[in-house]
């Protein structure tokens, strides 16, 4: 890590939650990931902070379930950009740029918001969907 690197680590704001994997959990995800965004200031870009955190909880707990096992979500807040991530336990199942299922366009509508979005694997068995959203 270098030194800018690491002193806009130190300048973020983090936010880490745990939720169970069940509509309760990822409904939790959404309402507790706006209060803190209000804490931090967040302005006209809640609502779609609000729409991203709520797509990719939504697809952990219906696409990456695994009985017994939490998702975790984690926003951090910089001086450009606020960055969602969603990991849950299901690293064999990969999101796909683009698709259109039969449960909707998630992802289409995280990829419409986002300035930019992917999937990271690991470490095993768990996968992590990212979006970033311009913040000022």
């Amino acid at each position: 890590m270098n030194r800018e690197t690491s002193q806009l680590m130190a300048s973020a704001r983090h936010f880490t939650l745990q939720l169970s994997s069940t509509p309760r959990g990822a409904r939790l995800a959404r309402l507790l990931a706006v209060e803190q965004l209000r804490c931090w200031g967040l302005g006209p870009e809640i609502e779609a902070a609000e729409q991203v955190v709520a797509e990719l909880a939504n697809n952990a707990v219906t696409h990456g379930h695994v009985p017994g096992r939490d998702f975790r979500l984690r926003v951090i807040a910089t001086g450009s950009a606020l960055r969602i991530e969603v990991t849950d336990t299901r690293g064999d199942r990969m999101p796909v740029a683009g698709a259109v299922g039969e449960n909707g366009r998630g992802l289409l509508v995280v990829g419409a918001l986002a300035r930019e979005w992917g999937v990271r694997s690991g470490p095993a068995p768990q996968k992590t969907v990212w979006a970033e959203l311009p913040w000022s």
